[in-house]
């Protein structure tokens, strides 16, 4: 059961050899068609003939740095055709005899051939099926590409491959694990059908080409961080849908690509007879544009959306007694992302009414939409609504962001305690995750910059941004956030982030983020070495006080820069100080009371172990 559990959570967050043409427009130009001439005569081993084995760096090789499909959809028939145009590049350090290369079980390979200048020219493929929970039915397809000549590292070879087949529901995966069946379907919903076309990426279908190690469920958390390390590797590769879609009666309205949307231009196939009669097609072209940090997905509409009064959401739902209430949710959220955000949203946010677990691409959330109060959505609606407001192409600024404005939402509807609270429950499990520290060896642990797990550009991205509210100060940190989203330019520089901050606060910060976003030193391990209270007479008109310092260790590697609290009954004063790792720092706080409490860190800076410490202190009076 646990197993199944880690499975729902990462989910929540993502007939073979077929060729059909697709009928003419009524110019009679044909607007997709899957005919092959000499790809299809390749001659290839069958299933059962022996195929080289394939090493698991020889299947982690291959990156695809540039994507052109044609998508050919049925849904009456859950099927799907495909002629795919490949750049693939060798990042491997051997060079490649041959590519693995995968799709969904429910699919077949049809034929491949290398792009040249002036004709596309067969390889020798084999398929077979292999077992991996990358895809929903826990097998995926792969071909096994005998290439002319190797292919040396770093060079690309372009391939054109024709594939179709069928994408059904299916929880096959799920249920291998224990899980109950509705569950399973509830998590793995993806599916070419009339009733819903809605199909997510690797990690849930493999509706377009991969290649990859096989991964499982039952393997810890290696499926959801090979999800992300592919999306991080292919973040920057290029993507372009050119999409046909069969139907019978009305068109679809729309399709979303990547959280894209595009109308769909519909072409009845004969006007002759009644609407709910008439066949036709449906087309979309979605221009290439680089992937980002994301699995590509497809989903298709049939109406057009609703807007909410003031526009920052539309919705294409059944629920229309819903939406009023997630309009008014928003408008609870606005005054706060305004504040951080800047006043207008970049873009509104789309829902698309989904009965399966919730599935978000930035701006654009699929889930079930349901009535409630305005108080009850507002805080589900914090982290994606910051998605229209704030965009980058760093994960851990893209999410961070996100995930910090659920954090300030909390402290402004419940209190810092309550946030303090969140972030200390999220140091929690980015402890679990960071790795020792190797000295001299920095590519220990994942650092922001490069990071693909969600703990940490999510959970420790969230910690970092809180952290600079201090450090920079929170008039600073809202001037840069509101500025950075629009500066295309600032955002492609790695570093873009910190200057704009530096330049805002006047402070320098290349000593937070050379530990905390550059590199991933871990976390802070403070300990309170010693404190010691020194009486001081009145003095200048003051009264009689105390001085107290206070010395404190830290035995992590990253720096730490928290505040040092002197308490008395209602009294306190707070200084803020400086640790580097492995090292010790003092500091000395002057304080009108007797002093009775130091605490060190007040929970808003991770640590590897307890981030709030305490020590009583005492005094001797004359």
């Amino acid at each position: 059961m646990r197993k199944f559990a880690t499975a729902l959570f990462g989910l929540a967050l993502l007939p073979a050899g077929f060729a059909q043409e697709i009928p003419q427009s009524q110019s009679g130009t044909v607007l997709f068609s899957t005919e092959k001439k000499e790809p299809s005569q390749a001659v290839h081993p069958s299933v059962t003939d022996a195929l080289p084995e394939m090493t698991a760096a020889g299947r982690d090789a291959p990156t695809f740095i540039n994507y052109d499909l044609d998508v050919h959809l049925a849904p009456a028939k859950s099927q799907i055709t495909v002629r795919s145009s490949l750049d693939v590049r060798n990042d491997g350090t051997e060079p490649l005899r041959y590519l693995a290369l995968q799709i969904s079980s429910t699919l077949m390979w049809e034929s491949f051939a290398i792009s040249g200048a002036e004709k596309n020219t067969p390889v020798i493929f084999g398929q077979h099926e292999i077992d991996t929970d990358a895809d929903h039915t826990g097998k995926a397809n792969e071909a096994i590409i005998t290439l002319p000549q190797p292919l040396a590292p770093g060079a690309v070879v372009s391939l054109t491959a024709f594939y179709s087949g069928e994408i059904r529901p299916s929880a096959e995966r799920l249920e291998r694990i224990g899980a109950p069946v509705d569950q399973a379907a509830s998590a793995d919903w993806d599916q070419i059908s009339a009733e819903s076309t809605a199909i997510r990426g690797f990690g849930d279908v493999l509706w377009y080409p991969v290649a990859a190690e096989p991964v499982f469920l039952g393997d810890g958390a290696k499926l959801f961080q090979a999800v992300g390390k592919n999306r991080l590797r292919q973040a920057q590769t290029k993507i372009h849908l050119r999409l046909t879609v069969q139907y019978v009666g009305d068109p679809p309205d729309a399709a979303f690509f990547c959280g894209r949307r595009e109308q769909f231009v519909a072409t009845s196939e004969n006007q002759d007879v009644p609407v709910v009669e008439s066949p036709g097609i449906a087309t979309a072209d979605f221009e290439a544009e680089k992937l980002g940090f994301r699995s590509p997905s497809l989903f298709l509409t049939d109406r057009a959306a609703t807007v909410t009064s003031d526009t920052l959401i539309a919705a294409v739902t059944d629920h229309y007694d819903a939406l009023p209430q997630y309009g008014a949710g928003a408008a609870l959220v606005k005054p706060l992302l305004t504040e951080w955000l800047g006043t207008v949203p970049l873009s509104q946010l789309m829902i698309l009414d989904h009965s399966g677990q919730p599935f978000e691409d930035g701006a654009f959330l699929v889930l079930p939409m349901r009535a409630s109060s305005a108080a009850t959505l507002a805080p589900s609606l914090v982290h994606t609504l910051a998605h229209a407001w704030f965009r980058s192409t760093h994960p851990w600024l893209d999410e961070g962001v996100s995930q910090f404005m659920s954090l300030l939402w909390t402290e402004q509807n419940q209190g810092r305690a309550a946030a303090v609270e969140m972030l200390q429950q999220q140091a929690n499990a980015l402890a679990l995750v960071e790795p020792e520290i190797v000295p001299g060896n920095d590519n220990v642990g994942q650092s922001l910059i490069h990071a693909s797990d969600d703990v940490y550009y999510r959970t420790k991205a969230s910690a970092v941004l809180w952290m600079l509210r201090s450090a920079a100060g929170d008039d600073a940190l809202k001037q840069t956030l509101i500025a950075y989203r629009k500066d295309r330019k600032q955002d492609s520089d790695p570093v873009g982030f910190e200057l704009a901050l530096e330049k805002n606060s006047h402070k320098d910060l290349r000593w937070f983020f050379d530990d905390w976003v550059y590199r991933d030193r871990g976390l802070p391990d403070l300990t309170i070495v010693n404190v010691t209270p020194r009486a001081l007479p009145p003095q200048g008109g003051k009264p009689a006080g105390w001085l107290v310092s206070a010395e404190v260790r830290n035995d992590g590697d990253a720096v730490a820069d928290v505040p040092v609290t002197v308490r008395s009954g209602t009294l306190s004063a707070t200084e803020r100080l400086r640790i580097p790792g492995h090292s010790s720092t003092s500091t000395r706080i002057l304080f009108e009371g007797t002093p009775d409490e130091v605490q060190v860190n007040d929970g808003t800076v991770p640590e590897m172990r307890n981030s709030v410490h305490t020590i009583q202190v005492r005094v001797r009076t004359q």
